[in-house]
């Protein structure tokens, strides 16, 4: 199951029906999590031995252009995190968010299959067209 975000949701609302704006945000990051988020946040995010997200974009040239019933979107090169100085847990799910740390996460998912990532592993990556982004 992916999710959008309640944060996200109300972006769109608020641009869509009222007078409000929703502005792009400047950077989108991928995230690894050890525990699942919901659409109000939350999950826990892998930490320590120089972890860090991946800046994926916003750009036509690191997310396909939406196609297919529902739309989605995947993303066009490999997205490679640093190599793992420490254990960082067992990753269950990906999340998109707005800030390199902090800020509003903005899509979720489930990966296909958990990986456990321990120190002296090679740096984690998702293959090109591998993240899915499902317009629900």
């Amino acid at each position: 199951m992916a999710g959008k975000s309640n944060y996200l949701e109300g972006q769109y609302l608020t641009h869509e029906l009222r007078t409000g704006s929703f502005t792009k945000p400047a950077g989108i990051f991928v995230a690894l999590l050890t525990a699942a988020p919901s659409d109000a946040g939350g999950g826990t995010e892998c930490t320590g031995g120089d972890y860090a997200r991946v800046q994926c974009g916003p750009s036509d040239a690191t997310w396909s252009a939406p196609s297919g019933t529902p739309r989605s979107s995947s993303n066009v090169g490999s997205v490679t995190f640093p190599t793992p100085s420490a254990n960082w847990g067992s990753a269950t799910h990906f999340g998109l968010y707005d800030a390199a740390t902090g800020g509003n996460l903005l899509r979720w998912a489930a990966l296909t299959t958990a990986k456990t990532i321990n120190n002296g592993d090679p740096a984690p990556y998702f293959p090109a067209g591998t993240l899915v982004v499902t317009e629900d």
